[in-house]
Formats: structure tokens, C-alpha cells, sequence
């Protein structure tokens, strides 16, 4: 029984000293560090820092006025709603295939059926793990800047002779 009480004791103690380092360190103000100063001109910038800067961030309001821009088709700054639904049409146009108006079953299920079969490399009627893996949806990544800092070129040309 006393085993029970040394453990209870000993994790009461754990916890006790936890919530004491916790409040210790909540309580301590860490700062960032500051700012570096502004240099003079940009060729003194450019030699002391071997990074490029970063590319300029479009703002959320500058998207919004792009997006607005291609959704005003008559650009008279008034999105009607013929404008509004245009991308909704087209994209219902591209599902009815025979075009009659109505998107029937065949029709929405069209391009999953040939996904299917061309996945179904063995034309057993199922897809094994292989050829299921070869069904998943491949999303395009952000562009990343591919670029290498200053000095770094000379490094790696003189590294490939």
C-alpha cells in the first residue's frame, strides 16, 4: 500500500513542478529581436546580404479586385447575375455531354467510369492496391522560387567540372 502513496506523492510533485516551471516561463517576457538598420543605398544591401529579398505578397484586396475583374465580363463594374453563374453554366455544359438540358447519371459519372478502366490495368473488373494508387488526385504545389542566393552559382558550377 505504501507504493500507492509514493507514487501518488511522487506524481503530485510532478505536476506541482510543472505548473510551477509553466508560470515561470508565461510570466517571462521574450522580446524579438530588433529590427536591422536600413542601409544607405541598395549596393551596400546587396553586398552585405548573399539572400535576394523576398518576392513582393499580393494583398486580399488585390485578389479580390482581380477576382472581381474576371467576373465583371462587361467590366462596368457591376457583376449581374448572368456574370455570377457564367462559371456554374460552363462547368454544367462540360458535365452534359449530349446537351439536353439535364445531367443524368451516365453524364456526372463519365469521366469517373474512364478513370476507372484506365486504371484497371489488368481488366479484371477491381482495382488492386497498384492500380488504385495510380486513381489519386495529383494537386499542384505553389511555385517555388528555384533560384540559389548569390555566390552559391559559382559553388556549384565549379562543383559540376
Amino acid at each position: 500500500m505504501w507504493r500507492y502513496w509514493v507514487g501518488a506523492a511522487a506524481a503530485l510533485l510532478l505536476v506541482a513542478g510543472g505548473i510551477f516551471y509553466w508560470r515561470s516561463t508565461a510570466s517571462a517576457h521574450h522580446s524579438l529581436p530588433a529590427a536591422p538598420a536600413a542601409s544607405a543605398s541598395p549596393a551596400e544591401a546587396d553586398q552585405e546580404s548573399d539572400t535576394p529579398p523576398p518576392p513582393p505578397q499580393a494583398s486580399e484586396k488585390t485578389r479580390e479586385e482581380k477576382r472581381f475583374s474576371r467576373s465583371d465580363h462587361d467590366k462596368n463594374n457591376i457583376i449581374s447575375r448572368d456574370e455570377f453563374l457564367a462559371a456554374r453554366k460552363r462547368n454544367f455544359a462540360k458535365l452534359d455531354l449530349n446537351g439536353d438540358g439535364k445531367v443524368s447519371f451516365d453524364e456526372y459519372a463519365a469521366k469517373a467510369e474512364a478513370r476507372f478502366a484506365l486504371a484497371d490495368a489488368d481488366h479484371s473488373g477491381g482495382l488492386n492496391a497498384t492500380e488504385f494508387a495510380t486513381t489519386r488526385v495529383v494537386r499542384k504545389t505553389k511555385a517555388t522560387c528555384a533560384c540559389q542566393p548569390r555566390g552559391k552559382d559559382k559553388e556549384k558550377n565549379d562543383d559540376d567540372e
